[in-house]
């Protein structure tokens, strides 16, 4: 798929000021967006995670309900994004290999304006937290990449990352 990048940066206006895009005569259409974040940690930590043996509790759980709560208030954290009436905001937290934790972010809503931001700050809240939860055993805990798979909707269409799957 080919990359089509924009003429200018829409966030931009003529004198280079930063602003909010305006949306009001688009059509509400189908949004969907497919981030990723990866968590890289020490085998042993993503065996106690696996035991349910870290001592803050059920960091699934935890990382799962921060990446939902962080993308439903996207908004509050980015400055230019629109507020998006989210129909579905899914975060999936899964151990990878020996040593890493995948975790991916599904957001649809109908509207005006992709959800492409809110799945990414889902992902990395999700990442985050997994990161808090586990940082008293593994100092050397990482984020290693927050990033879009795939958007879906709007005038630009489809795009998709290749090879999106897995570990960086």
């Amino acid at each position: 798929m080919a990359r089509r990048m924009p003429r200018r940066l829409t966030h931009l206006d003529a004198r280079g000021t930063a602003r909010m895009v305006d949306v009001s005569a688009k059509a509400p259409t189908l949004r969907r967006a497919l981030a990723e974040a990866y968590v890289r940690l020490a085998p042993a930590t993503l065996r106690l995670l696996r035991a349910g043996r870290v001592g803050k509790g059920d960091a699934w759980a935890v990382a799962r309900l921060a990446g939902i709560q962080a993308g439903k208030r996207c908004s509050e954290w980015i400055p230019l994004c629109h507020p998006v009436r989210l129909d579905r905001l899914a975060v999936e937290v899964v151990p990878q290999g020996r040593d890493g934790v995948r975790i991916e972010a599904e957001a649809v809503a109908l509207d005006r304006t992709g959800v492409e931001m809110e799945a990414l700050v889902a992902a990395a809240a999700a990442a985050l937290a997994l990161y808090d939860m586990v940082k008293g055993v593994d100092r050397g805990a990482q984020v290693e990449h927050v990033r879009l798979l795939r958007k879906e909707g709007g005038r630009s269409g489809t795009w998709s990352r290749r090879g999106r799957r897995g570990s960086p």
